[in-house]
């Protein structure tokens, strides 16, 4: 088991949970879930993950890449984004924070395992 601390940035609960499931599988620590921008930084602000797992569609006033903006620049946390939109609009917005990592939906434990490995040591 990792001692790293991830948390889950996800609206949609079955995908939370589903990818909550295979995080623990793989054996990482998931201290927490957030399914807005702001809950995320408040999760953030609390428990000082070492990764999060962002989802870029958010409901709320802030989406993900704004949220990863935040993180990135007032926490240095990486991010990944997970998303089932890579089209080139989004693609360049997230671009711009310089994400971590960049995984898309639907995505099995190995793009898991693979972009997890490449961010936490």
């Amino acid at each position: 088991m990792s001692d790293k601390a991830i948390l889950l940035v996800e609206d949609d609960d079955v995908i939370a949970k589903i990818a909550e499931w295979r995080l623990n599988n793989l054996g990482y620590h998931v201290c927490g879930r957030a399914v807005s921008g702001a809950e995320a930084m408040e999760q953030v602000v609390k428990k000082k993950p070492d990764l999060v797992l962002m989802d870029i569609n958010l409901k709320g006033e802030i989406d993900g890449i704004e949220t990863a903006k935040m993180i990135k620049k007032g926490f240095n946390i990486p991010v990944i984004f997970v998303t089932s939109h890579s089209d080139g609009p989004t693609l360049e917005r997230a671009r711009e924070t310089k994400p971590d990592g960049f995984i898309v939906k639907p995505f099995d434990d190995n793009d898991l395992r693979v972009a997890l490995g490449l961010v936490l040591k």
